[in-house]
C-alpha cells in the first residue's frame, strides 16, 4: 500500500460530506434535551460522537493532514450556516408570523455559547487527529482500536470540558459531573461502534490502496501544506 494519499476519490468526498453533515446537524439539535432515565443530555449525543468516528477514519486512512484540511472546513461551512441562521432571525417578520420567539428560543444561541461550541470543536478535533496519528506510528500500524477509543477520549474530554467551561450554561457546582458525564457517553458511543470503525477503515485502505503514516506530517493546526 501507498504511505501517502492518493489525489481525492468519490469516497474521500462522501466521507467528508457526511463528516460536514453530522457537524452541522449536531450542532442544530442540541438545543434540545433528551433523557435517559435519570441522565439529561443534548440531542446532539446521538450524532457528534459520529464526527469523531468520522474523523478517526480520515486521518487512520487519509492521514492527519487531509484531517486537518476536513477539520477547518467543518468549521467553516458551520460558521456559514451560524451566520445564515442569525442572518434569517434579524431579517423583518411580517405581522401574522408569530414564530419569532421559537426561532429565537431554538436557533437563537448567544454569542457566547457559540464561541464555545467553536472552540471546543477544534481543540476535540485537532486532539483526536494528533493522537491518533502519533499513536498509529508509535504502534506501527497494530491495535486500531488503541488509537480509535484512546484518541476520542482525549478529544471528547477536551471538547466536553472546553464547551461546558466557556459557555456558562452549567451551574459551576454541577460542572465537574456535566463535564464527566458528557464525556463518558460520548466515549462509549464511539467504543460501541468500533466493530464498524475496523470494517470502513479496512474496506477504505483496500479500496483506495492507501495506508498513511504521518512520519513527517506537520502537525501545527494552522499549517497551510503537508
Amino acid at each position: 500500500m501507498q504511505t501517502h494519499p492518493s489525489p481525492f476519490s468519490g469516497r474521500f468526498v462522501v466521507l467528508v460530506a457526511l463528516f460536514v453533515a453530522t457537524l452541522i446537524a449536531s450542532n442544530i439539535v442540541a438545543v434540545k434535551l433528551v433523557s435517559f432515565g435519570s441522565l439529561v443530555l443534548p440531542a446532539a449525543v446521538i450524532l457528534f460522537p459520529i464526527t469523531y468516528i468520522l474523523g478517526d477514519v480520515l486521518t487512520e486512512v487519509y492521514g492527519y493532514a487531509r484531517a486537518r484540511r476536513v477539520i477547518w472546513l467543518g468549521f467553516l461551512c458551520n460558521l456559514v450556516v451560524v451566520v445564515a441562521i442569525w442572518a434569517a432571525g434579524a431579517l423583518p417578520a411580517p405581522p401574522f408570523w408569530d414564530g419569532d420567539a421559537a426561532w429565537a428560543r431554538i436557533l437563537g444561541a448567544t454569542p457566547r455559547i457559540l464561541a464555545a461550541s467553536f472552540l471546543a470543536y477544534l481543540v476535540g478535533e485537532f486532539a483526536n487527529a494528533f493522537v491518533l496519528a502519533k499513536l498509529k506510528v508509535a504502534t506501527e500500524g497494530r491495535h486500531l482500536w488503541l488509537r480509535t477509543i484512546g484518541s476520542t477520549l482525549i478529544g471528547q474530554g477536551l471538547d466536553s470540558a472546553v464547551f461546558l467551561s466557556l459557555a456558562g450554561i452549567v451551574p459551576a457546582e454541577a460542572l465537574l459531573t456535566a463535564i464527566v458525564t458528557q464525556w463518558l457517553a460520548k466515549s462509549a458511543y464511539e467504543a460501541a461502534a468500533t466493530p464498524i470503525t475496523y470494517g470502513v477503515v479496512g474496506w477504505l485502505k483496500r479500496a483506495e490502496g492507501i495506508d498513511t503514516f504521518d512520519r513527517d506530517t506537520k502537525f501545527n493546526p494552522l499549517a497551510l501544506s503537508d
